[in-house]
């Protein structure tokens, strides 16, 4: 009678064996778990960081394909700071004004960062030079500037720009300044009168308008454009990144 009671039941100790491995399957469970979970989430930022810096370059190439010269002002430049375009506001029509845009390695919260800053649509001379001057203060950090309309790109730990000029490329720094090759002038309504005058001809038409006189100091706009990104270690791409532009006007495979 006592044997078929022991048969019956487990004792204290089976219990206890029985209970210390189910929890130490529980918790091999759980470690192996909160792995998966954490190597999807650094898969997952390697992704984004991958993804934004795609977008980022994208950006980058769009806004030199859309470059556009604006009477006695210059439409690249590039300072050592930032370099700084003008571009249309809108893609589909220049007449709704332009708009100009910074390109800097910015410093927030401890962390440096590739970072693009772009004015509002601007319709006049004196709004595009007050931009110009709002680009380069916004770069340089000064108080006041709208990091509002700044986007950060990818953390960056340096970064140069060379200009491709007389079959070279070049700092931009020390590139030779010749008149501009003209580009699609848009519709900006210009804050001084205009030089340009018009006359009638002999059968009573306007005659064509000459244009306003060139600024021989601008600087000429390159064939090309090269940056050269140093990506931190850590990231999911790091290291020299180099990316060539070349104006759509050139072609000729300078890149």
């Amino acid at each position: 009678m006592a044997s078929r009671r022991r048969a019956a039941g487990f004792t204290l100790i089976e219990l206890m064996v029985a209970l210390f491995v189910l929890a130490l399957v529980a918790v091999l469970s759980w470690r192996g778990l909160d792995g998966m979970v954490r190597a999807q989430e650094t898969t997952q930022a390697r992704a984004d960081e991958i993804h934004s810096l795609q977008m980022g370059l994208a950006q980058w190439s769009t806004d030199l394909d859309a470059l556009v010269q604006l009477p006695q002002m210059p439409a690249l430049d590039w300072n050592g700071r930032v370099l700084r375009l003008t571009r249309p506001a809108s893609a589909a029509a220049v007449a709704q004004g332009v708009i100009v845009v910074g390109w800097s390695r910015r410093v927030s919260g401890g962390v440096s960062r590739w970072t693009r800053w772009q004015s509002p649509p601007l319709t006049t001379r004196g709004q595009v030079e007050d931009a110009w001057v709002r680009a380069d203060a916004w770069a340089q950090g000064q108080a006041g500037t709208e990091d509002a309309a700044a986007v950060a790109i990818t953390a960056l730990q340096d970064w140069q720009v060379f200009f491709y000029r007389s079959d070279a490329w070049t700092n931009p720094l020390s590139s030779d300044f010749t008149q501009p090759t003209p580009v699609a002038t848009p519709t900006v309504t210009p804050s001084t009168p205009s030089t340009t005058t018009s006359t009638t001809g002999p059968t009573g038409t306007p005659a064509p308008v000459a244009p306003a006189a060139v600024n021989p100091r601008l600087p000429q706009l390159p064939e090309g454009v090269r940056i050269v990104l140093t990506l931190p270690a850590g990231q999911a791409i790091s290291g020299d990144l180099v990316r060539d532009w070349v104006r759509p006007t050139v072609g000729g495979g300078k890149s």
